[in-house]
């Protein structure tokens, strides 16, 4: 059974933010001191690292679901939360990540190439983080904001300097195996190459590298038999060989014939036209195999090939055929541009730029798209009508209630963000000057209501207190007057 594996789907999962914290300092003598909650820690991301000892992709083929560890949550007396730890995934050399749509989104091409494909989130801030000159106690703090969560495809393309192309049984394994250290499987019947292989080859001061891949048949380039599998890992091959098998007994199969079937599916899979090729004539150990080479000969170098007639089982030609190959690989080495370090790209954002947009959809609606828009959303517990306001001052300090009434926005519209959905009110007046209330509300947020407030209901109970006892004192004061006076009528 095959052990080598080299396309996997894998499902990322970064690690979310730790909450904040919300937390008054307390001690005695001193029940207010202040907030003191902690911010929460970061979550960790999901990283890919090329590592020259990993050769396949089949740990990941068994398991497939990573995940990151979550930041942990702030706590009181100013204590943040620890950050999740990274993680870091090996990959082997030449291998494509791409989106499941096919979209590459990076190459990862020489030891230590390093690709963040998973963000951790952002640790959301305590209450302590919070405060300002206006809102010296905030009742609230920012959630953690959650890590990526995407599904990629991880695709291993050979890195190989020269790569044996050929039919099934042309003696591509046995030829790999004399002139490197490699030890494919070699048996007499087709398809027994079903992983590629890569041998090191080294030649007085040269050393390059040769790949054995799946064989070919008509129809490869559409995925008939193994076709994908080979046609994959020849296109980093600076040289193609094609190995053909000068003693099959298949009927209509010759070596020129065999060479422009090869061709045909390499053109029809494209790229690979501009590779200088080497043509090796295998089996010329056997008598009727020799007398085809020597026929076949002159047709092929009509064509422009280098033939060279060789035997895998007797190594004979292979010290000419290896040195062709150090030939043409130092000269594609010396042709190709010197390797420049990475460079550090810097994009500022435009002048004009706000960060984030606004779009008016076919349902009356509007969507307000952009980066911190957006992890604001997130990061907003809308169980706290103080986190509720701050949120609103945020998008208004940023420009968001501007440019949707320039867009047409009326009040009672649905404005999504994010995953969010809300009736725009820009009655709330957002951005005006903050008046602190109680901890966790905000006055702006607050429903009108024709109950009296228990100010106004304390004061009307004073009123009535001193109302009665005036009354009171006038009664009493009638009662006195009326007895004065049946005293006079007695005398």
């Amino acid at each position: 059974m095959a052990t080598f594996v080299d396309r996997v789907v894998l499902h990322l999962q970064a690690g979310d933010g730790g909450h904040g914290c919300v937390s008054i300092h307390r001690e005695k003598f001193k029940p207010f001191g202040g907030p003191d909650g902690g911010n929460g820690g970061h979550g960790g991301s999901v990283s890919l690292v090329v590592d020259p000892q990993v050769t396949t992709l089949l740990d990941f083929h068994f398991h497939p679901h990573v995940k990151a560890d979550n930041g942990k949550g702030g706590a009181g007396s100013n204590r943040d939360g620890g950050n999740g730890q990274n993680l870091v995934l090996k990959v082997p050399n030449g291998t494509v990540v791409q989106t499941t749509d096919g979209t590459v989104l990076a190459d990862m091409v020489g030891a230590g190439t390093t690709f963040e494909v998973a963000r951790g989130g952002r640790g959301g801030r305590g209450n302590a983080s919070l405060a300002n000159a206006k809102r010296k106690a905030p009742g609230f703090a920012e959630l953690g904001e959650p890590g990526d969560q995407l599904d990629i495809v991880l695709e291993l393309k050979s890195v190989a300097d020269v790569g044996l192309v050929g039919f099934p049984s042309a003696g591509k394994s046995s030829l790999i195996s004399v002139i490197s250290a490699a030890k494919p499987k070699i048996a007499d019947y087709p398809f027994t190459t079903l992983v590629p292989n890569l041998g090191v080859v080294r030649m007085d001061n040269h050393t390059f590298t040769v790949a054995d891949v799946p064989g070919l048949i008509p129809g490869a380039a559409t995925g008939k038999g193994l076709g994908l599998e080979f046609l994959r890992h020849i296109e980093r091959c600076a040289v193609l060989v094609h190995v053909i098998d000068s003693a099959t007994l298949e009927p209509g199969r010759d070596p020129v014939a065999d060479i422009d079937a090869i061709e045909a599916e390499l053109s029809q899979y494209g790229g690979l036209a501009d590779r200088p090729r080497l043509v090796a004539v295998n089996k010329v150990d056997v008598p009727d195999g020799r007398d085809l080479a020597e026929i076949v000969r002159p047709d092929l170098e009509e064509r422009g090939y280098r033939v060279f007639e060789v035997s895998a089982a007797t190594r004979e030609g292979l010290k000419e055929l290896t040195y062709a190959m150090a030939e043409l690989v130092e000269a594609e080495r010396k042709a190709a541009p010197p390797a420049e370090p990475t460079r550090i790209v810097i994009r500022p954002m435009a002048v004009d730029d706000d960060g984030f947009t606004i779009t008016a959809e076919t349902d009356g609606s509007f969507t307000v798209r952009g980066v911190r828009p957006e992890r604001w959303v997130k990061q907003t517990n809308f169980d706290n009508d103080e986190a509720v306001g701050y949120l609103a001052d945020r998008l208004a300090r940023l420009g968001v209630e501007d440019k949707l009434a320039k867009a047409g926005a009326q009040p009672g519209d649905l404005v999504r963000i994010g995953v969010r959905e809300f009736d725009w009110q820009p009655t709330l007046f957002a951005g005006v000057e903050f008046v602190p209330g109680n901890r966790g509300t905000d006055v702006r947020l607050e429903e009108k209501s024709n109950r009296a407030s228990a100010a106004d209901r304390l004061a009307a109970r004073k009123a009535r207190r001193v109302r009665s006892a005036d009354e009171v004192g006038a009664d009493a004061s009638d009662d006195l007057t009326d007895d004065l006076d049946d005293g006079d009528d007695a005398e």
